[in-house]
């Protein structure tokens, strides 16, 4: 019955469990090379998810911008008259427009000035679609009233708590005392620590030197029926050169393009991500070279019993993919703890996806298997006459 048993038994499997200590230290560190891999691309793409957060939760289905509009803390204004010319093809059901602005925010408790984007938006129209921020927009249609990002930074103050003791609460923002209406959830960004929205009238006296007619962004409500790719080319054609039309997708791709090619940020994560990769491939490479070293007589036994240099290697390549599985498995768990703590201590979107987990698992197998392909010139030195040294 055992022996019956083993023979069912596949070698790899009994090579990679027979040393518990070597098994074990190969699993942490492939768990440590998946959790290197994970934050940095957990990290990467929450920061790209939390910067076109906004870009997202804009009420259009097309959106025209300043050429040189790169992201939300470098805005460039266009004329308001192109979005009016906009409104006026037949496929056009409605328009609005929106400004945006960083300004210094006053903590009502500390009275520590933090930058803040701001917002402005006609209050009389739907700009956003989250609900909670539709549901007080009509509060900014009063002169001077906001409403604030609960998602944003601590140092902001506890805006929520203190809003809560009294129906209205007093702040500054630009030396301009306003009142904060209401609270919203957007969340931190690289653009910004947090946010603010305000009514268009209120923006302009928050930002005296900006031009009534210079917008941010144009949006474009097209009638039922409407095709979104056609009318862009339309308006793209027609339109004066001092405007982009842009799809809600290619406009937040601006954005997450932005900062992946013009700061440092993607090629940091995406070397750590590399570097993370390495550092598998060499500790596998170590624990399967190692035992392909401790075991050449066995190898070379089964080589004179006629077992072929491919079979062998098969027998490599099994054992590197069940270190990449049992690795991948508490690197995965431990990386969602990390991802908690990271969103609690930092307030950006990151969390687990499928997506990242295939990826980090299909880099997983590439990075065991590579170890196991590096070492299969030790097993192809394997020779018969090695048994009796």
């Amino acid at each position: 019955m055992f022996k019956k048993f083993f023979r069912k038994t596949p070698l790899a499997w009994l090579q990679v469990t027979r040393e518990k200590t070597r098994l074990t230290i190969a699993l942490a560190g492939i768990a440590f090379a998946d959790i290197l891999m994970f934050v940095q691309l957990g990290f990467m793409e929450s920061l790209y998810d939390a910067a076109v957060k906004p870009h997202m939760n804009l009420d259009g289905d097309l959106f025209l911008i300043n050429p040189q509009f790169e992201n939300l803390v470098a805005v460039k204004s266009f004329p308001r008259e192109r979005l009016y010319q906009a409104a006026g093809f037949d496929e056009v059901e409605s328009i609005n427009w929106m400004y945006i602005g960083t300004g210094e925010w006053r903590n009502p408790t500390t009275l520590i000035n933090r930058s803040i984007l701001i917002f402005g938006v006609d209050p009389a129209t739907s700009t956003f679609t989250p609900a909670d921020i539709n549901q007080q927009v009509d509060s900014l249609k009063l002169l001077n009233r906001a409403i604030f990002d609960r998602a944003g930074r601590p140092e902001y103050g506890d805006i929520q708590t203190l809003l809560q003791q009294t129906n209205s609460l007093a702040v500054q923002v630009n030396d301009l005392d306003l009142q904060v209406a209401g609270i919203f959830t957007m969340g931190a960004s690289f653009a910004a620590d947090g946010n603010v929205i305000v009514s268009d009238s209120t923006f302009l006296r928050l930002f005296p030197e900006r031009e009534p007619e210079e917008i941010d962004v144009g949006l474009i409500h097209l009638k039922p029926g409407a095709t979104i790719e056609q009318v862009q080319a339309t308006l793209q054609a027609n339109l004066s050169s001092d405007v982009v039309v842009l799809t809600q997708e290619e406009f937040a791709d601006r954005e997450k393009a932005y900062w992946s090619s013009s700061t440092p940020i993607g090629f940091v994560f995406g070397f750590g991500a590399v570097i993370g990769f390495i550092v598998g491939t060499v500790i596998v490479y170590q624990i399967l070279y190692s035992d392909v070293s401790d075991h050449l007589p066995e190898y070379a036994t089964l080589k004179a019993m006629g077992y072929s240099d491919s079979h062998l290697v098969g027998i490599l390549i099994q054992e590197a993919l069940i270190l990449a599985f049992l690795g991948f498995i508490p690197g995965g768990l431990l990386s969602i703890g990390l991802y908690h703590l990271a969103y609690a201590s930092t307030l950006l979107p990151i969390f687990m996806t499928t997506n990242r987990a295939i990826m980090v698992l299909i880099l997983t197998v590439l990075m065991c298997s590579a170890s196991g392909a590096i070492a299969m010139r030790k097993l192809q030195a394997a020779d018969p006459a090695d048994i009796f040294q």
